[in-house]
């Protein structure tokens, strides 16, 4: 049995997902440089953007940071930090408002007990030990000639394709309200809305990307494992 990289039908499999996160990320970078250029009329920076959007929903508890790193900017609900890339927490432009809002979505999110947010952040312990141990198992199975190591290995392998389909409609929602939030509380014009949105519609993307890549990696998987288009010889 293949079940690695050497594999022309691995390949056949994997390869339309690289080209679309690829894709996603070329479109992504160049979306947020775009509009990086252009400020907004209110002047906020992208961590002011981010404070307003909170307090005028009651989150004052709610730190906003500033982390290393481009376009690192992420929400943590453990802590209830939001945390900003130096490109988005000083910058007045349509782009880091655009991302600092999107974070503060998810601070609404876990504000509001929003399901999917809440599946998301029980799956990460899981998702970070299946995210390595699928492969360990996968080709510890292979080594040894044990079926039952590698169905166990690509069990854990689906784990991290449930948290990236979990993820999409986190992401989705998150866009939605920073869109919706940052017109009505003030921090940018409708017109100027419709821009910054640009670079979060092309940031969902890369979720998108990876959510195909996962399963396109996992029908390999099963297709290989004689699970799924008769056995494998």
């Amino acid at each position: 049995m293949i079940l690695t990289s050497l594999d022309p039908l691995y390949w056949l499999f994997i390869i339309p997902g690289l080209i679309l996160a690829g894709i996603a990320s070329a479109k992504t970078k160049g979306t947020f440089n775009k509009y990086g250029k252009v400020a907004s009329r209110s002047r906020l920076s992208g961590a002011q953007a981010a404070r307003r959007m909170l307090d005028r929903n009651g989150l004052h508890e709610v730190e906003v940071r500033r982390v290393r790193g481009f376009l690192s900017d992420h929400y943590n609900p453990a802590n209830r930090t939001l945390n900003l890339s130096p490109d988005v927490y000083d910058s007045p432009s349509l782009s880091a408002i655009g991302v600092a809002c999107h974070e503060a979505g998810h601070a609404l999110q876990h504000a509001h007990g929003y399901v999917p947010l809440q599946l998301r952040s029980a799956l990460v312990p899981v998702t970070q030990f299946s995210s390595w141990g699928s492969y360990v198992f996968i080709f510890l199975g292979i080594f040894m000639n044990s079926m039952g190591l590698i169905k166990f290995g690509v069990g854990l392998f689906s784990v991290g394709l449930l948290f990236a389909l979990v993820t999409l409609p986190v992401e989705w929602d998150a866009t939605v309200r920073a869109k919706r939030q940052m017109v009505s509380d003030g921090i940018v014009l409708p017109n100027e809305a419709q821009d910054a949105g640009k670079v979060l519609d092309a940031a969902f993307l890369t979720y998108v990307a990876a959510a195909v890549t996962a399963l396109l990696t996992l029908l390999y998987y099963l297709m290989r494992l004689g699970l799924l288009g008769g056995r494998d010889e």
